[in-house]
């Protein structure tokens, strides 16, 4: 079943592109956590959804939240893709795509591109699902950390 606006965020561990594990749970009640699913590396959207993140990262940062992005990509992959474009946050590997099922991140064709923004307390915020708008995800997930970071 789909998370949906109001659920508490499902917690999951993974690594990222460095073999870090990475653990959503150590981050409630510290940050606000975008946290975003896309479908594979080195793709035309999904470059250009990573590289939008990167350019608008320290946005995010300055309202105290983070971003993480995940799929079913290795780590290795993670590891180039995020070298080759400079990406300054952590891309987790889901290789069983375990947490995109606990999440419901699929779209119509497979895996899809769903931004969630989980608050400090744990809760989703915000839901933005959309294949085609790579770009609308980061907008629309930062309007929701302002508006969190606004009380």
């Amino acid at each position: 079943m789909a998370v949906m606006i109001g659920d508490e965020a499902p917690l999951f561990s993974l690594p990222d592109q460095d073999g870090k594990m990475f653990d959503l749970g150590s981050m409630i009640g510290k940050k606000v956590m975008v946290v975003y699913f896309y479908p594979k590396d080195e793709t035309p959207g999904c470059t250009k959804e990573a590289c939008y993140f990167r350019d608008r990262y320290e946005d995010f940062v300055s309202l105290g939240a983070d971003v993480v992005g995940i799929s079913s990509d290795p780590q290795r992959s993670h590891q180039e893709f995020a070298t080759k474009h400079n990406l300054p946050f952590r891309i987790l590997s889901d290789v069983d795509e375990k947490v995109r099922e606990m999440y419901g991140a699929t779209g119509l064709l497979g895996p899809g591109r769903v931004t969630y923004v989980i608050d400090k307390k744990g809760v989703v915020r915000h839901i933005f699902s959309s294949q085609m708008q790579a770009t609308k995800h980061i907008d629309e997930a930062f309007a929701m950390v302002e508006k969190l970071a606004k009380g």
